[in-house]
């Protein structure tokens, strides 16, 4: 591979107002191309689900458990630590390009011996054949976590976002007209391949930073160590977010399995898809600024009150309307699965805040707390999924709602004195949205109860409508701070 360009060292750190103009462009660029491929891959998702059946994506799911353990350890930490240390040269970056080369050129062959050993552990032979291929996928990673490293540098995140674009339509494309072919659940193989591709080897050209890699591994120790602390805890992050896949998927028939893991797909839209990105502009942020400790706290419980004032009335809003959304969203097949929408919908308002304080922490320099909360996590959810399980998939969604309160408090009790935050600024942060949104929860069931029979798609638009109206208006009056701030975000204020 020869050189396209040499990768920009990263400057002096920028003032104040330039680095808030940075910030707002990449929130922008990040957030605002992210809705769009997001809608372009949930109009496909949506079409491929009422195509497939439950028990292709109870296949699927017994595979993405091991794509997501392995993707734990594909180096990616390295990726964030070489942004963190900010300083490193295009050595650096050719040595990140080779040890990244290495783990995961060693995670595709091990997947793919290692397959019908699993398959062998689910009781189902198909997964074998589906792991083999589904190894490709790591081979894109290097030239993504490369290209993905200069551009965070730079906080050039509107070539990132061009990028996520192209990848996100190949991605729904390859889906719908494999769904179309009868391709069945290789749909969920061939998809997400084509995408994963495309977009790494698309962020490596964005960035111009094509270089030679280098095998040489003398002097990479910080980004080892940096890099090491974020791979324990995104093991123990597995332990914690995929137990219930490995605990289920033995327990549960494809079909059961499929309806739980389609559940928690609706459920955590908003957490798994819009807040990575904005998580990924924060920890860039929070690294240009991270030996200021009171610009670091600002920071954060901004994040938290426009994200929680976005999520809040979508997880509480897909709460009060699960069965009419998965009528409508999913299909008659799909009804059994509102129930379980319905408690994990309860529950993702938790992680949704779980997962911000990580950014914050690790650019201040502290990836052990977030290890720590991972620990926690890979002890306390299998529990509770050991204990749900036996009351088939509502009972592990039931485990979701009464552990991950449990989780966040914690968490957060860990996190914030390293942030600089107090809990009472944490609590003032996150109660205006939270009053709203419960207030528009209630006058939505209410409402729902009240209505007269109407059409899946009627029912849903009016209550939509309705529950929109109520948080819209309540905020209005009871908190026009935190609306006015989200407004003047939008407005480029």
């Amino acid at each position: 591979m020869s050189a396209a360009g040499t990768a920009p060292s990263p400057g002096p750190s920028p003032a104040p107002g330039e680095l808030a103009r940075q910030v707002r462009s990449a929130v922008i660029w990040r957030s605002g191309t992210q809705i769009f491929s997001q809608v372009v891959a949930w109009a496909s998702t949506f079409l491929v689900i009422r195509i497939l059946s439950p028990a292709d994506y109870g296949l699927f799911a017994m595979t993405s458990v091991v794509l997501v353990l392995l993707s734990l350890l594909n180096g990616y930490g390295f990726a964030n630590a070489a942004i963190q240390q900010r300083d490193g040269g295009e050595q650096q970056l050719r040595q990140l390009f080779g040890l990244l080369l290495v783990i995961n050129g060693a995670l595709a062959a091990g997947q793919f011996f290692a397959a019908p050993w699993i398959a062998a552990y689910y009781r189902q032979s198909a997964v074998a054949d589906l792991l083999r291929v589904q190894a490709l996928i790591y081979l894109s990673t290097p030239f993504l976590a490369l290209g993905y490293t200069v551009l965070s540098r730079e906080m050039d995140f509107r070539r990132q976002a061009q990028v996520n674009v192209g990848s996100a339509l190949i991605g729904a494309f390859t889906a719908l007209g494999c769904a179309l072919a009868g391709c069945g659940v290789w749909t969920l193989v061939f998809a997400p391949l084509a995408s994963f591709t495309s977009r790494g080897l698309g962020m490596a050209i964005a960035a111009r930073a094509l270089v030679w890699p280098s095998f040489d591994f003398r002097g990479v120790r910080q980004l080892a160590d940096y890099g090491g602390v974020v791979m324990i805890g995104q093991i123990f992050w597995f332990a914690q977010s995929q137990a219930d896949i490995v605990i289920a998927g033995r327990a549960f028939a494809p079909h059961e399995l499929g309806l739980y893991t389609t559940s928690l797909f609706l459920a955590q839209i908003f957490v798994n898809k819009v807040v990575p990105p904005l998580n990924e502009v924060a920890f860039s942020a929070y690294a240009r600024i991270q030996d200021d400790t009171a610009a670091v706290a600002a920071g954060f419980l901004k994040s938290v009150r426009l994200i929680m004032t976005i999520a809040l009335p979508f997880c509480l809003g897909l709460a009060a309307v699960a069965e009419p959304a998965v009528h409508v969203a999913l299909g008659d097949k799909w009804l059994a699965a509102a129930p379980i929408v319905r408690l994990l919908a309860l529950a993702m308002p938790f992680m949704t805040l779980y997962v911000l304080f990580g950014p914050a922490v690790s650019a201040r320099g502290r990836p052990g707390i977030t290890t720590r909360c991972s620990v926690l996590g890979a002890v306390l959810m299998p529990i509770a999924y050991y204990i749900g399980v036996r009351f088939g998939a509502v009972g592990i969604a039931a485990a979701w709602l009464g552990a991950y309160p449990v989780m966040t408090a914690i968490g957060a009790a860990w996190s914030l004195p390293v942030i600089g935050v107090s809990a009472r600024a944490l609590r003032d942060a996150v109660l205006p949205p939270t009053l709203a949104a419960l207030a528009m929860g209630l006058a939505v069931t209410l409402l729902d109860h009240a209505l007269p029979p109407l059409a899946q798609i009627a029912r849903l638009a009016v209550l939509v409508g309705v529950g929109g109206a109520v948080y819209g208006g309540w905020l209005l009056l009871f908190a026009r701070a935190q609306l006015n701030e989200m407004i003047a975000l939008v407005l480029k204020r």
